[in-house]
């Protein structure tokens, strides 16, 4: 990774001491599957510790900055123009199953702009990190989006709407259509992951509803410096606000929005 600034260490840092300790927990949760009781508690638990491991050494070393966190909710920091926007665990309905793909997702914003991002999984020890005209790397190769042109050779991921969430007759409609249009489609059940896989052209693209700022915070920037585009589902940057985010190349992101727009 080049000209890694002093302040994407200090998130390498916080990912990796998390990671850590996920790590460790994810070794019991396997041992947990065999309990009558089952594992949910147990993540809760381990989710709870990540985060206040990101949050005590993100803390120490950028003292003034606030905080948007999955557990903690909006932490204001003295520092009005900086703040960091963290999932310690996302893809938990994976990491409860015992499933490997889950991240921590640490995103920095500055003025409201997003200029640094972290994605980490620990389990397959896979580093993605981006700032902000620097590039995408994951571990120390440099990612490139996809450079496929049609939808017909896409292979694009989503999120599922499952049980007790909303939107689940906008999900079929446009699986009805997409599923006709394209090469296949995936679910991780990660979103942090699903942007770090369009960065490294894992994916095609990407599309999903009702999301949190934490979740895509830091794969926005990913994707956008391994040259690709992100938007929300109206073609604007209103992804933190409206849950909504779009991701691909240059080509595939406007197919995919127009095929999204007629399936709306």
């Amino acid at each position: 990774m080049a000209n890694v600034s002093p302040t994407l260490n200090v998130m390498i840092s916080a990912a990796r001491k998390a990671g850590r300790s996920l790590v460790r927990d994810f070794g019991e949760v396997e041992q947990l599957q065999v309990s009558i009781k089952g594992p949910a508690n147990f993540v809760s638990a381990a989710d709870h510790k990540a985060e206040d491991i990101i949050f005590k050494e993100l803390s120490k070393a950028r003292p003034g900055y606030g905080f948007l966190m999955e557990e903690r909710g909006e932490v204001e920091g003295a520092d009005k123009t900086h703040r960091w926007i963290v999932d310690p665990l996302d893809g938990t309905t994976n990491f409860l199953h015992s499933n490997p793909l889950f991240a921590i997702s640490i995103g920095l914003e500055r003025e409201g702009q997003l200029i640094a991002g972290v994605i980490y999984n620990p389990a397959s020890d896979e580093l993605f990190t981006a700032e902000k005209g620097k590039g995408a790397y994951m571990n120390d190769r440099r990612l490139r989006v996809a450079a496929r042109k049609t939808l017909a050779d896409a292979l694009v991921t989503t999120g599922i709407p499952h049980r007790g969430r909303q939107g689940h007759p906008r999900f079929l409609k446009e699986m009805g259509l997409l599923m006709q249009e394209v090469a296949g489609i995936r679910r991780s059940g990660s979103a942090a992951l699903d942007l770090a896989f369009v960065a490294a052209g894992r994916f095609d693209a990407y599309w999903e509803h009702n999301l949190q700022p934490w979740d895509v915070a830091a794969g926005i920037v990913l994707v956008r410096e391994a040259g690709g585009f992100v938007s929300d589902l109206n073609g604007g940057d209103k992804m933190l606000t409206s849950g909504d985010v779009l991701a691909a190349n240059a080509s595939l992101h406007k197919a995919l929005g127009a095929a999204l727009s007629a399936a709306n």
